[in-house]
């Protein structure tokens, strides 16, 4: 029984650290300082953006629609110096007056830092990040370093 309880523990904690960082699937428009994230909101047009799902969810005709890019009404907008507010839990959306009012500060703010503009090593992780390859290239030679030892 101990070692069937102790096999269920360690698969717990191996699960809860698998969802706790997510540094690797947000987007490099998104801003820097969070290791994990379900979903961004955007104020400036009130839709979200699922990092896990890597859609957006905007407001279409009188219902919540889950989409791969924003809609072409938004063509011109820029996700790079947008601001993004981190939300972490199930469909913010369906509370949007809440997050709408509790957010609309935020609205026309420019100064965010994002992944695609860090120096931080840790976002080089991002396959989309322009410092990938030497991530890449570091994990490589860490890797074959590793094997010598």
């Amino acid at each position: 029984m101990t070692l069937v309880l102790s096999g269920f523990i360690d698969n717990q904690a191996h699960a809860q650290v698998s969802v706790s960082v997510n540094i690797g699937v947000q987007p490099i428009w998104g801003p820097v300082g969070y290791d994990h994230v379900d979903f961004y909101y955007l104020p400036d047009i009130d839709c979200y953006y699922d990092v896990p799902g890597h859609v957006f969810v905007c407001f279409e005709k009188g219902n919540w629609v889950r989409m791969p890019n924003l809609p072409p009404r938004y063509a011109q907008f820029d996700l790079y110096h947008a601001y993004k507010v981190v939300l972490n839990e199930r469909e913010p959306w369906l509370h949007a007056d809440v997050i709408r009012s509790k957010y609309a500060m935020y609205k026309g703010h420019h100064e965010q830092a994002v992944i695609r503009d860090s120096h931080d090593k840790k976002y080089w992780e991002n396959r989309d990040h322009p410092m990938h390859s030497q991530w890449h290239a570091d994990e490589h030679h860490e890797d074959h370093h590793d094997d010598h030892h």
